[in-house]
């Protein structure tokens, strides 16, 4: 299993160091306690230090990037607003890149963003796009379907995509990096069972989301288990790089190419518009809050999870066999 850090290995407790001395009573070191005793690890280990710094760090890199709302040539045009709104997010990269490069026991999380990592290559990137792109439209197609939603094409404007899509990326991974980077790597170092850091930090996702408008219970359940989705690319493939793609490729279709709201939130350039007074709520659109508030895409992101494993298990069955 793929682990990032390696698990701190401490010796057994009890055992001898030389001629029956105590374990750890050379040099003056103290002898390690009696088996069976707690080891009370310092506050900075904990997993509450852990959301309480992710936490800290969103916060202050949101505020960092309120900088840009002063500038008012930036929200001047609607494709420039909408890139705006995602390019706000640099704090978050200014704020947390910086943190974790002066901190040496977080240093180590900043070769989860880079080529170091075994899963960050070219292949994982664009299958992390196919798979945040197929599974968005996938629930947009059955929302349209059903006659929920009506779309009309308004423009497309190839440069300002890729612009656009620069931000979203900036944004989606920010978020990465925070959750599925730190968050999930000081969860991993504490706790042997994956499953803690996997849901750990996918419900802190889920909370972070709780004051976006049109927020419900289903809509929270629903950012919970793509935060698990993300997390399984990285547990089961040592792939940052791929959540950072699919995350990117779900918000830039819902938001940018079909213009629906991104949990909640609206921007004022799309390729599609919808609308609004025509929709409905059903199964499969939630009028405040998108697709990401319906029974389809519950079930479409819980089938994504299952089939992540199936495929991360089959790929180490067949390295176990190689």
């Amino acid at each position: 299993m793929p682990d990032n850090w390696e698990e701190k290995q401490e010796p057994p407790r009890g055992a001898a160091v030389g001629a029956g001395a105590p374990a750890g009573a050379e040099n003056g070191a103290p002898a390690p306690a009696p088996a069976g005793t707690k080891v009370k690890r310092p506050w900075s280990e904990q997993a509450a230090c852990a959301y309480l710094l992710t936490v800290f760090l969103v916060l202050l890199g949101q505020t960092v990037g309120l900088v840009l709302e002063f500038v008012p040539f930036l929200w001047s045009t609607p494709p420039l607003a909408a890139a705006t709104m995602y390019y706000e997010t640099f704090g978050m990269w200014l704020v947390s890149v910086g943190y974790m490069a002066l901190t040496k026991k977080n240093r180590p999380i900043l070769k989860e963003l880079t080529p170091a990592a075994p899963g960050n290559t070219l292949p994982f990137l664009l299958m992390g796009l196919l798979i945040g792109f197929g599974m968005n439209a996938f629930c947009i197609l059955i929302a349209w379907m059903h006659g929920d939603i009506v779309l009309s094409f308004a423009q497309c404007e190839p440069l300002w995509l890729v612009v656009i899509f620069g931000g979203v990326f900036m944004q989606s991974a920010a978020e990465e990096m925070l959750c599925r980077g730190f968050l999930y790597q000081r969860l991993r170092r504490r706790y042997k069972n994956p499953v803690v850091a996997i849901v750990g930090n996918s419900v802190l996702f889920g909370m972070l989301h709780l004051l976006n408008d049109g927020v419900t219970v289903l809509s929270f359940y629903n950012i919970c288990i793509v935060g698990v989705l993300f997390s399984l690319m990285v547990y089961e493939f040592d792939s940052l790089w791929c959540a950072m793609a699919a995350h990117a490729a779900w918000n830039f279709t819902q938001n940018i190419v079909f213009g629906l709201p991104n949990s909640g939130i609206l921007t004022p350039y799309s390729v599609f518009v919808n609308d609004h007074a025509a929709s409905r709520d059903s199964f499969a659109y939630n009028i405040g809050f998108g697709i990401e508030a319906t029974v389809v895409s519950a079930a479409v992101l819980t089938v994504g999870c299952v089939v992540l494993i199936y495929l991360g298990r089959k790929r180490r069955r067949a390295g176990d066999a190689g």
